[in-house]
Parts: structure tokens; C-alpha cells; sequence
């Protein structure tokens, strides 16, 4: 398989190693496309040869040199792309969310319907171990008939902070939270129960980030960004670039060029996103779902409770249990992977026994070697998976039509009704 990449920032990485390495026998790459030629540089050295690099208004053009196209630019273009790949009966590796609107999931579907090509959305929380044992528990009918589901998520000051830094903190780019990373969460719901949304409501405040919550704590003064402050080292919430070479070549040396800056003051101006979210989503099958997104805990991690006919299933994951004051002055620190008091916990609770401790079986890697899983799903193809866990175009959209609908829930105090199986925003 010949690969072109679209969006060259962190997550097109992941793909460019594996094809790099593990998987180099799957496939080669074999354009780059991006706005910004430093990163393009970037990239290319890593691939240690010549590749034809190609700006995003020549992406028709560079498509016809591939089989495949990796798409993993800033959320809202996600779709331009995406249809385009199509289209031009490509296959599409697309990084979650799929995208960000009830348009260009209408868009998208349409596409993917009358290509010849396949479309995959990389939802790599679904391969982690412990998310596939809920989904494996479930399925068997160990609980009986799915009632209510309770998902938690907290964000620390690592990695919750990072998205109001970034461009993730300009909700037309990102969808905001509830798009840009709930909809991995309403994905992994509505997979381990397999069922589709019928009803959004939705409440958020943003309550911590920002320019207006600084001013209201006394934070005044604060510099527009990290590079060059004077609080720079000492101030937690300041992400120093140069610490990073990886970062350093991606980000700083790079914004002479395009102007982003990946280090802006999560208490500055111009966050329009929200850190805290609370959402009820009703399912088809009648199941009930609360959930919660919270992005400036002191500590990361979830917690899931499946309520059924017959018990009830309980998760309990603490990913990184605090956060170390100098992690975002030194990105290194700042990994989840084997972090001081990381722990999981699946526990199963039948009516009338003892509870019993579910085994889950990790691997070596990123997400308990689930990523790896992943990969090999997308590079070569899906295995004879009893979980299903490789997603198409319509959980994409599912996923992402939840949150899209919460926030629409959030802004008018409405319910927002879904129908098409969660894939259309009903009225």
C-alpha cells in the first residue's frame, strides 16, 4: 500500500513510526502534505529519504500518487479531506473525531457510501485491555440486560490544561471537549452496549481555564504565552517548547510560518471551550447514560459503573494519581504510561454473590499494547474480531453526533433528539 499523510503535527507520528518500523512490510509512505515546510522537514527526516511533500491545495493532486490516505490535521478540516480521499475511491485513515459538525458528518457518510474505498476511525481507546474486557464481560450477558451507565472521566492539569493551549481551545476547530475527546468515551458506550443514542441533554460551564476565571481568582498580569515569560520554569502551568526537542522542531521552530503558537497561557484570551460538562444521553434499547468530563483535576483517570438486569460491572482507572509541578516545564514527565500510582480495576457484582475481580490481560506498549492492536488493524487489515473493534464511518459519526448534540443541548436547554441508529441530529 502507497501512503500519503495529511496534517503533520503530533498524532501523524504514531502512524509514521509504525510504518517505519513494525508494520514497514505493510506498506511505504509516499507524500506529505501540510501548510507549514518545517514540519514537512521534520517528518522527512525522520523518514530518513526524499518523499514528494505537497501543500493542502494541491491534496487532489497528491492523492492520485497513493492508496491510502492518513488524515490527522486539526479536527474541522477533517472532512474536506476525508470526502475528497473518498472520492477519489481512497482508502482513509482518520484520526478521531471523525469530525466536528452534523453537516460534515452528513458529508462524510454520503462519501463512504458511494466509495469504493474503506474508511477507518483510528477509536484507539477501544483496544486498550480493560475497555475490551467491559465490552467482552457485557456481551457474554454477565449483567443481564443494560439498564444505566455511569462514565466519569477526569483530566488533570497535564493533560486537561494542554487542549486550552493549543488550538483545541477555539471551538470552531476542535467541536470543544465534548467533541474533540468525549467522543472516544461516547464511542466506547455505545460499543460496549451496542446501542445508539436516541436523546442528548447537556449542561457545561467553563469554570477554571481562561481569561475571565483568571481574573476572577486574582491571576492578573499572566504573559500571553510561555516562550521567553519570566515565570517560565517555575509556573506549572507553562509549557516550555525548547525543553522538548521534538516539540522544539515541530512547534517553535516552526510558528514563523504560520503564526500558531503551541504554548499559549491556558488563563489568556480567546478560549471559548469548556472544562466542565455533564451530559444524559438516552439509548434506542432504553438504557440511560450520565456522564461527566471534568479538565482541570489534580489527578487522571475513570470511572465506569454498568448497571444491568442481572449485576452490575464496576471500572475503576486511575491513569496518573497527581501531577508533578514541573510536567509541563518538562514534557517527559508528563507520560501516563506505568506513572506513579497508575492502577485498573474491573470488578463484576452478580445479584446475590460474592464480587469477582475480572482479569485484564495487558500487553507491552502504549494503552496496555493496545495501540498496537490498533495498528495492526488498520495496516493489515481487520483480524476475526469477536469485539468488532475496528470502527467504520458510522460509529465515527455516532460517536461525534453525541457530543455534537450536547452541545447543542448545552447552548439552547433543550434536549436534542438523534435517529438513523445515533447517525442523524432528528429536526
Amino acid at each position: 500500500m502507497r501512503y500519503a499523510f495529511v496534517g503533520l503535527g503530533h498524532r501523524a507520528q504514531m502512524y509514521v513510526d509504525a510504518l517505519l518500523g513494525e508494520w514497514r512490510d505493510t506498506g511505504e509512505i509516499v507524500a506529505l502534505c501540510d501548510p507549514n515546510r518545517t514540519r514537512l522537514r521534520y517528518y522527512l527526516d525522520l523518514i530518513g529519504r526524499d518523499v514528494p511533500c505537497f501543500a493542502p491545495e494541491e491534496f487532489g493532486k497528491m492523492i492520485e500518487t497513493a492508496d491510502a490516505v492518513v488524515v490527522a490535521t486539526v479536527d474541522s478540516a477533517h472532512a474536506r479531506y476525508v470526502v475528497a480521499a473518498l472520492d477519489a475511491g481512497k482508502d482513509v485513515v482518520v484520526e478521531k473525531p471523525l469530525c466536528t459538525t452534523a453537516e460534515d458528518c452528513a458529508a462524510i457518510a454520503a462519501a463512504a457510501e458511494r466509495s469504493t474505498g474503506r474508511l477507518v476511525v483510528t477509536f484507539n481507546y477501544r483496544y486498550a485491555p480493560r475497555n475490551s474486557a467491559v465490552r467482552r464481560v457485557i456481551a457474554d450477558g454477565a449483567i443481564g440486560e443494560v439498564t444505566s451507565v455511569h462514565f466519569g472521566w477526569s483530566l488533570d492539569t497535564i493533560h486537561g490544561a494542554d487542549y486550552f493551549r493549543r488550538w483545541h481551545r477555539d471551538r470552531a476547530n476542535s467541536g470543544g471537549l465534548l467533541v474533540h475527546k468525549a467522543s472516544h468515551h461516547f464511542d466506547l458506550v455505545n460499543w460496549w452496549i451496542a446501542d445508539a443514542a436516541a436523546s442528548v441533554y447537556a449542561q457545561t460551564s467553563l469554570r477554571f481555564y481562561g481569561a475571565g476565571n483568571a481574573r476572577a481568582r486574582g491571576l492578573a498580569g499572566r504573559p500571553a504565552r510561555a516562550f521567553d515569560a519570566p515565570e517560565l520554569g517555575t509556573d506549572p502551568f507553562l509549557l516550555d517548547l525548547s525543553a522538548d526537542p521534538r516539540l522544539k522542531r515541530l512547534y517553535l521552530d516552526a510558528e514563523h510560518e504560520d503564526g500558531y503558537l503551541r504554548d499559549r497561557d491556558v488563563f489568556g484570551e480567546g478560549v471559548t471551550i469548556d472544562d466542565n460538562m455533564s451530559v444524559l444521553v438516552r439509548y434506542e434499547g432504553g438504557a440511560l447514560l450520565t456522564y461527566s468530563l471534568n479538565a482541570h483535576a489534580p489527578a487522571e483517570g475513570y470511572r465506569v459503573v454498568v448497571d444491568g438486569t442481572a449485576g452490575r460491572l464496576e471500572l475503576d482507572v486511575t491513569e496518573r494519581a497527581w501531577t508533578p509541578p514541573h510536567a509541563a516545564i518538562d514534557p517527559t514527565a508528563s507520560g501516563k504510561e506505568h506513572a506513579e500510582g497508575a492502577s485498573e480495576r474491573l470488578v463484576l457484582h452478580r445479584h446475590w454473590r460474592r464480587p469477582e475481580e475480572i482479569a485484564i490481560e495487558g500487553g507491552a506498549g502504549a494503552h496496555g499494547g493496545g495501540d498496537a492492536l490498533l495498528l495492526d488493524d488498520v495496516f493489515r487489515g481487520p483480524s476475526d474480531d469477536p469485539l468488532a473493534r475496528q470502527a467504520g464511518y458510522r460509529a465515527g459519526v455516532a460517536g461525534v453526533l453525541v457530543g455534537v448534540a450536547a452541545n447543542r443541548s448545552a447552548a439552547t436547554g433543550l434536549p436534542v433528539p438523534l435517529t438513523d441508529g445515533g447517525t442523524r441530529l432528528a429536526g
